[in-house]
């Protein structure tokens, strides 16, 4: 795929389709990106079928397990169509808002002592109380 401006996204159903039996169209995905590889079965070392086996599916544990070469991987990119939708990615991190609190801070100086050091963190410190 070329550097376009703009990403399409794919749902796993939308790539499941494209599996050389339902629809003459090899499609797989490797770390959450979709390659059509349709055009490259002929070419393929190992022969077409090893990349059928995983047509319309996630193939990233068998193409990782294989031991494919730099070269393979760059030459894959080659193929790029776009990606899988954020909610069904493998790799996708919990979601968690960017600026949520991960606890109170509080700064305070106990009563009884006003020359101590005051804490960030009255919660982790311990030494203030």
């Amino acid at each position: 795929m070329a550097q376009d401006a703009e990403i399409k996204y794919f749902t796993l159903e939308e790539v499941k389709i494209h599996d050389g039996k339902q629809d003459p169209k090899v499609w797989f995905i490797y770390k959450d990106n979709v390659y059509d590889v349709t055009d490259y079965l002929d070419d393929h070392p190992g022969g077409g079928d090893l990349i059928t086996e995983y047509a319309g599916r996630d193939a990233t544990k068998g193409f990782d397990d294989f031991g494919h070469s730099s070269d393979a991987k760059k030459q894959l990119k080659n193929y790029k169509i776009g990606e899988i939708v954020e909610e069904q990615r493998k790799g996708k991190k919990k979601n968690r808002p960017k600026d949520a609190a991960v606890g109170p801070v509080i700064t305070t100086v106990p009563p009884e002592k006003p020359h101590a050091r005051s804490c960030i963190n009255i919660v982790t410190c311990g030494l203030c109380g």
